[in-house]
């Protein structure tokens, strides 16, 4: 695809932080803001009508009921094999769930706010080309992950050890995944040996120093 018309969608719960981004992307020759939006339903109505080429997605999105990595993953769903904007994630959370969440939705790359403007701008370009772009606080999780010594914690385990984080207990784990109490013990003897700890809190500790989780 030609970088002479990049047609960029924003979705963010801030006025403020979209019109900062559109004045900076709609100062250039190459892209242009052509929609904004800041849930599911505004995204889904702005790629049916303005067919853009890149979403620049937040994944924290306030109160609205889903969030971002939701909308990545409903995009591609709706897109049933046929093209889809391609997504770069611009957003502040970096934890080893976050990215991988994102990533395994269908984002393409992934970057901080705190990324100066001109990576942003390569970011987007990137995405639009069809290529990874990574803020490198990114990039390096992946790698930790990557090379990391032992088992890799699961996706059911990160969401075992978020809802540990919320302080639940085993009943309130298993109702809410749905799952048995003995199916959540089993989840916390693996969780507690992956990461060297025999207690919930020493699991949870342990998962936020590590960044597999966060803690709002």
């Amino acid at each position: 695809m030609s970088e002479t018309d990049i047609r960029v969608l924003l979705v963010d719960d801030h006025p403020v932080v979209r019109a900062g981004l559109a004045a900076l992307i709609n100062g250039l020759d190459d892209m242009s803001v052509v929609a904004e939006a800041d849930d599911l339903d505004s995204t889904l109505r702005a790629v049916a009508i303005h067919q853009p080429n890149v979403i620049l997605m937040d994944l924290n999105l306030g109160a609205a009921e889903y969030s971002g990595v939701h909308i990545i993953a409903e995009l591609n769903r709706r897109a049933d094999g046929n093209p889809t904007p391609r997504i770069l994630v611009l957003t502040t959370y970096q934890t080893e769930s976050d990215i991988l969440r994102a990533l395994d939705a269908g984002a393409l790359g992934y970057l901080l706010k705190d990324a100066p403007a001109d990576d942003l701008l390569a970011a987007i370009r990137a995405t639009a080309r069809g290529e990874t772009a990574l803020s490198p606080a990114i990039a390096s999780t992946l790698v930790r992950r990557s090379s990391r010594p032992g088992p890799t914690i699961t996706e059911r385990e990160v969401e075992v050890l978020e809802l540990l984080a919320r302080g639940m207990g085993n009943k309130d784990l298993a109702k809410t995944m749905f799952i048995s109490e003995g199916t959540v013990k089993a989840h916390l003897a693996h969780i507690y040996g992956k990461l060297g700890v025999d207690t919930r809190a020493g699991a949870v500790a342990a998962a936020i120093e590590r960044r597999i989780i966060r803690v709002d």
